[in-house]
């Protein structure tokens, strides 16, 4: 059996605890560049360019530069917020300039109130409608078809036929689709149209039962998803050091933020940040283990920053567990993260990785 597929997480906003100004780091360009190449030298598999305070194409662009054709990037992408055809241009261009077999899309549906910010007045089901058309046309697209197209969303004639010198590069395959949801809607958005089902940190019981529906709705489509987790690490050499770790962000975090983070959850119409937050229920303890419902998962991370909120805490040999027993369950893709991400990028890569993939001396 081949060893899981590993991404780690690049953004931006970096440091030991960046969502407080005073545990943020100053990045620019060099900065990026240096975390992409550290990423890519370090075995990672690629890496997750999430939506944050940069635009993801010139991000993942100029990482990409500096970067091995082994490395492969993860956009996330808002769809609907460009046209099918202007996100399948530019995902042509990106792979004609840095090398075929490279790029893949996170398909973030987002939240009602982000999409209004942008214009889009979508109720929740409305997202994953919109969501299903336009990935439909993006991965004809971005495989050298020519069609038209007359949906809800979407009435093109002939979409394809300007891409015609472009769309080879991609030999008649489409830009793979990451993607996850857990209402009925995003399983579903999920079943029919995307390539791995990602799912945020859950115990693994919970996991299970969600993991179980995600193949039932795929099977009944007459299709096989691969199965990923986003995960944030706090790994150290004793189980006691990484739970003071965890205890120090609880410390340095301030009221203000963790007013933000928790206040108004019925404005929030996520499924996966209605299951996140049920494992803390809004309370911040005096102390991070106070939150362990299973050995070494912490929720903790959504106290105070947003999307992902689960962390693995412990111990090399506990957190390598605690992967492998999510491997059981049958993921095979991992995207990982700990703060500050370039420092943790290698601590995960030796200790962690050398375990998971079976080559630890």
């Amino acid at each position: 059996m081949p060893g899981p597929e590993i991404l780690w997480y690049i953004i931006p906003r970096e440091g030991a605890y960046p969502w407080e100004p005073e545990g943020r780091r100053s990045v620019d360009l060099a900065y990026l560049q240096q975390l992409g190449v550290a990423v890519d030298r370090l075995g990672y598999d690629g890496a997750l360019f999430a939506t944050d305070l940069y635009d993801v194409w010139p991000l993942a662009s100029a990482v990409a530069a500096v970067t091995r054709p082994g490395f492969r990037p993860l956009l996330a992408v808002h769809p609907g917020l460009i046209s099918p055809t202007v996100l399948a241009k530019t995902a042509l261009t990106f792979s004609h300039l840095f090398g075929p077999d490279r790029l893949r899309f996170n398909v973030v549906n987002g939240s009602t109130e982000a999409l209004r910010q942008a214009g889009l007045h979508l109720e929740h089901d409305e997202r994953y409608e919109l969501s299903g058309e336009y990935w439909d046309i993006v991965k004809r697209l971005t495989a050298g078809e020519v069609f038209d197209h007359k949906g809800r969303f979407y009435e093109l004639a002939r979409a394809g036929a300007g891409l015609r010198e472009l769309a080879p590069i991609q030999g008649g395959t489409h830009t793979p689709l990451w993607f996850g949801g857990s209402s009925p809607a995003g399983i579903e958005m999920a079943a029919r149209h995307v390539d791995v089902y990602l799912t945020w940190g859950e115990p693994p019981h919970l996991l299970e039962e969600k993991l179980k529906r995600v193949r039932e709705r795929a099977a009944h489509h007459g299709r096989e998803l691969r199965l990923g987790l986003r995960l944030h690490l706090i790994v150290r050499d004793t189980e006691d050091e990484a739970w003071a770790a965890a205890d120090r962000l609880l410390d340095v975090t301030s009221q203000a933020t963790y007013a933000r983070m928790l206040g108004d959850p019925e404005g929030k119409d996520g499924e996966g940040w209605a299951r996140q937050f049920r494992q803390h229920g809004g309370r911040v303890p005096a102390r991070a283990r106070e939150l362990e419902e299973h050995p070494n998962l912490w929720p903790g991370m959504s106290l105070f920053r947003p999307g992902p909120g689960t962390a693995v805490v412990g111990s090399t040999a506990q957190v390598v567990a605690r992967l492998r027993e999510f491997q059981d369950l049958g993921v095979d893709t991992f995207i990982l993260s700990g703060n500050p991400l370039l420092e943790e990028s290698y601590r995960v890569a030796e200790t962690v990785l050398p375990a998971l993939r079976g080559t630890a001396r």
